[in-house]
């Protein structure tokens, strides 16, 4: 993919605007941490050139400044809510992330326990963070809020939550995913703080809707794709355009949200011109870092099109509503976008088609597509994978990276001990045997030489695959999608 996004120049002008920002309020900033803290693939695919761990490699940058506090909601840790690009929980997830942070040498300070109203699953929840030192908190719900300032802002509102002890200029709170209490964790301890006399700030450090661009950017439009099933809707910065005469691009909740923001600040600060608009409050350069917007445009509408096949899949599989996948059509269709305009797709539906098998295509670095097709031995999607690093490797077609006697065995084991309800192998099952000859096998060792290289690549599937296929592809870093169609009329389907 041609590179559409200067990373470097971006991390270097989001530091400046930090260090600028935390200036503005006497040395304290409590910064707020839109979108995920690493991992953002969904950054790297639409702003090609987007490292997914920019934001902690900045954090790394300003380690001596900076500490972390999480946040996560005690009803997401109750319900069980899961990140559906890593598929685990919110809570797994962010042990996981203070694992890396604490490796990385940057300080975390605590966890907030947010909404909690004496759920069980947060109660154990707090006995394991207890029990591995991470210190914790509890913020309860607030009556009246977001209405009620009054209340809010003060020994009974925001005074009743336990004050957080932090001792660098940059606050950094972030939290697993949406919903998690970020922004009044921040309220609360800008509370704290001035009722101690320090004069502390807010701000959000957000990457979308990247507020320089036009409402519709493909760009931004990508972001609505993504954010489709929390109904966000990018919209023109209301207050900016009336404070500044300026257009600037915001979202709904942001816009929604920023009059009690303002006003609770206000009463909070004693200062009524904290900031303008919602579109101040964020430190954002992304926009300055796009060096190709044409090659930022073409990845956005590819992630549109991967949106919508997710969200058909979803519908499907009873795990989303179909307003999901209305929304998702609307988006199409400003861009007018059809689903095979994603390159994967045509081929993926021929190759089915002439061989009457599950099938499935792969696109290369350099653009030719692949196609696989599913066998008495493998699936469509591990038949793909390995024609894909054959012709990489520069392997002729006829020659096999495995003898079927290495395979049967395999799904002998599998069915026979195991007691695995497929008939055919999966794409780990097939890359551990491929391993496995490669120890002796030049041939073997070439194809599996080429593996790396599939990261980025697109995949689609003519049906919907099971979770150890989907996942394993997701892990190799393939961009993943399939046809909303169940591979037999089993009610079962893991």
């Amino acid at each position: 993919m041609q590179k559409g996004f200067d990373n470097t120049l971006y991390m270097s002008k989001q530091k400046e605007h930090i260090l600028e920002r935390i200036s503005r309020f006497n040395g304290k900033l409590y910064l707020e941490f839109g979108g995920k803290l690493f991992d953002d693939y969904h950054a790297a695919r639409v702003l090609p050139g987007f490292e997914p761990d920019a934001k902690i490699r900045l954090l790394c940058e300003m380690r001596d400044q900076a500490e972390v506090v999480f946040c996560i909601s005690a009803a997401n840790i109750q319900k069980t809510k899961i990140r559906a690009d890593l598929g685990i929980s919110y809570e797994m997830d962010l042990l996981r992330q203070i694992d890396v942070i604490t490796d990385l040498g940057i300080e975390v300070n605590s966890v907030v326990i947010t909404q909690y109203t004496g759920q069980a699953a947060a109660d154990s929840f707090i006995r394991k963070l207890n029990a591995r030192g991470v210190k914790n908190y509890v913020h309860r719900p607030i009556p009246g809020y977001p209405s009620d300032v009054d209340y809010i802002v003060s020994d009974e509102g925001y005074g009743a939550n336990p004050y957080i002890v932090t001792t660098k200029p940059l606050v950094v709170v972030t939290a697993p995913g949406p919903g998690s209490g970020k922004l009044a964790t921040c309220l609360s301890q800008v509370y704290h703080e001035h009722r101690r006399g320090i004069i502390a700030g807010y701000g959000k450090y957000e990457t979308f809707p990247i507020w320089n661009l036009p409402l519709k950017h493909p760009v931004n439009l990508a972001y609505e794709a993504a954010t489709a099933d929390l109904q966000d809707v990018n919209m023109i910065d209301p207050f900016h355009l009336e404070a500044y005469g300026t257009t600037t691009t915001n979202y709904n909740r942001d816009v929604e949200a920023f009059p009690i923001v303002r006003t609770i600040l206000s009463r909070i600060t004693g200062n009524d011109k904290f900031y303008c608009s919602p579109t101040d409050m964020g430190v954002n350069m992304a926009g300055y870092a796009i060096i190709d917007d044409e090659a930022c445009c073409e990845a956005s509408r590819q992630e549109i099109i991967r949106r919508y096949y997710n969200g058909l899949c979803d519908v499907k599989q009873g795990k989303e509503k179909p307003e999901i996948v209305e929304k998702l059509k609307l988006l199409m269709q400003q861009l007018n976008l059809k689903p095979e305009d994603r390159p994967v797709v045509l081929p993926a539906l021929a190759k089915k088609e002439a061989s009457c098998s599950p099938a499935a295509a792969v696109q290369l670095p350099d653009g030719r597509i692949i196609t696989g097709k599913a066998t008495r031995l493998m699936s469509a999607s591990s038949g793909a994978v390995l024609n894909a690093i054959k012709v990489m490797a520069d392997i002729p077609k006829e020659v096999l990276l495995m003898s079927p006697k290495i395979l049967e065995p395999v799904l002998k084991l599998k069915i026979q001990l195991l007691k695995s309800q497929s008939s055919v192998l999966k794409l780990d099952d097939v890359l551990t045997a491929l391993y496995i000859c490669a120890a002796d096998d030049e041939t073997a060792a070439a194809a599996v030489s080429q593996l790396p290289k599939l990261r980025g690549c697109d995949l689609h599937s003519t049906q919907l695959l099971h979770s150890g296929d989907f996942s394993t592809l997701r892990k190799m870093g393939l961009q993943t999608t399939c046809e909303p169609e169940f591979p037999d009329k089993s009610l079962y389907f893991g």
